[in-house]
């Protein structure tokens, strides 16, 4: 490729804006990591770090072609590479296969389990872009799909699924409507104009409130995270880290301005940063 199609194709990915890989990064580490008698194997590492970097930038082409006749109606999207016409469909739809099909190989070096469980995450992440025609919760799917990393990773570590997986599954599923919610505020009036749903929108001059009561849920779900796995002081102060996280979130959302919430939902990539680093100093 060209010096240029490689910035287009950095600027379809948001590889240059890597806090959503981030977001799904330290979630699959931390599942590895919880799943694994101490520490996971480097292999595994390198292959969900990879799948995350590769799922994630498939996942921004594929909603860049389900919004492609909306962005150009918005400041923030109108130049994105297929809004702004630097790319055809084709050639969006053609870098999407080729991310598939590098995922799928890295795929096809885990057990069979995992192999089937990938069909889930695929289609969760070709379903969420158009979720926001339909529902005021496309952030609960977006969820989903982030989350879809943590029962692949339990299975990838035991070839199973155990069911406390699932109760990481909803944390992490709860932690991006979080994330995404806060995000989504700055989007409201020129989502209201195209008619995009979200849940900023469903949650209105409440949505702090609403964040706030599923960090707490959140929250919950994490202190049980630490007593099915056995976690401890490590695990704890992370918590305690988390916990000023959140509170630091509600302050800057207080401020009712769009920047500051877009700066909470930056900040969220710590959060998982920080469970993850107080597990893997437990496990260690």
């Amino acid at each position: 490729m060209s010096k240029k199609t490689w910035l287009i194709f950095i600027q379809l990915t948001r590889l240059d804006r890597p806090i959503g890989t981030y977001l799904v990064l330290w979630p699959a580490l931390w599942a590895l990591v919880l799943a694994a008698d101490h520490l996971p194997s480097i292999g595994l590492v390198i292959i969900f770090t990879l799948g995350a970097f590769a799922m994630r930038s498939a996942g921004c082409i594929i909603n860049d072609y389900a919004d492609r006749h909306f962005d150009g109606h918005v400041e923030r999207t109108c130049n994105r590479p297929l809004a702004a016409g630097l790319i055809t469909e084709k050639q969006a739809l053609g870098f999407f296969v080729t991310l598939c099909l590098l995922s799928l190989g890295l795929v096809l070096l885990l057990n069979k389990l995992t192999i089937i469980l990938s069909i889930g995450a695929l289609i969760l992440a070709m379903l969420y872009p158009f979720m926001k025609r339909h529902t005021y919760w496309p952030q609960a799917f977006l969820g989903a799909a982030f989350a879809w990393a943590i029962p692949m990773a339990f299975a990838a570590v035991q070839n199973d699924v155990p069911w406390q997986s699932w109760i990481v599954f909803l944390t992490i599923m709860i932690w991006a409507l979080i994330y995404d919610t806060a995000y989504a505020i700055g989007d409201k009036e020129d989502d209201l104009k195209i008619g995009i749903r979200s849940t900023a929108i469903l949650f209105g001059e409440h949505v702090r409130f609403w964040i706030g009561f599923f960090q707490l849920i959140m929250f919950g779900l994490l202190i049980w995270i630490g007593e099915l796995f056995d976690l401890a002081g490590g695990y704890h102060a992370a918590l305690l880290v988390v916990f000023g996280l959140f509170m630091y979130h509600q302050r800057l959302l207080a401020r009712n301005d769009p920047k500051a919430a877009f700066d909470a939902f930056l900040n969220n990539h710590w959060v998982g940063l920080v469970l993850l680093l107080g597990t893997v100093f437990d496990k260690w």
